[in-house]
């Protein structure tokens, strides 16, 4: 039997010449990896439906072996293309992702990260990039971890739990200020 959930895209990994691997967010399911076999073929049935910040309705056949499952089907709910207008929304919207798959376990349900990343994304196709958005994901995401209470420098404070963060932060910081 497979499983199905929404999930929003948070990275894309050629695996072979024509098959993909697609990390996804979910509410119900966390963090999940899965193989797009043949989605980098003309024709195949996810054409244009994998990609980055997309936010899709899946279905997957979980794999015995490995935490790399069988992506079955994908209907893309949201293309997310105001995220794309400006590279620092892009660059902003790119760090979103990659800050939640660090601190993120893998298949681990955590419903309240996935709604702040999709918050965070619909945020940033509506209004763009900002310094102030910046800082409010990550006082948001440090304040779902436990480490946030103080009106401190939330990306410090995930730093010490061992979060191994992204490293375009100071690009971004360039970038918006």
């Amino acid at each position: 039997m497979g499983e199905t959930a929404q999930g929003v895209i948070i990275r894309v990994t050629k695996l072979t010449e024509t098959s993909l691997i697609v990390r996804w967010s979910t509410a119900e399911h966390g963090i999940i990896d899965t193989v797009a076999k043949g989605a980098r073929k003309p024709g195949s049935p996810f054409a244009g439906k994998v990609d980055l910040f997309f936010g899709a309705e899946i279905g997957w056949q979980r794999s015995r072996r490995s935490k790399l499952h069988h992506l079955r089907e994908c209907a893309v709910r949201d293309f997310r293309e105001g995220l794309r207008r400006d590279y620092p929304t892009t660059l902003l919207a790119g760090y979103c992702c990659g800050l939640i798959d660090q601190v993120s376990e893998p298949d681990h349900p955590q419903p309240e990260m996935h709604d702040l990343l999709c918050r965070a994304l619909n945020h940033l196709q509506e209004n763009g990039a900002s310094l102030r958005a910046l800082r409010h994901f990550e006082r948001e995401l440090a304040r779902l971890h436990g480490v946030g209470r103080d009106r401190g420098d939330a990306y410090t404070e995930l730093a010490e739990i061992g979060a191994s963060l992204p490293q375009l932060r100071s690009d971004l910081l360039q970038r918006l200020r």
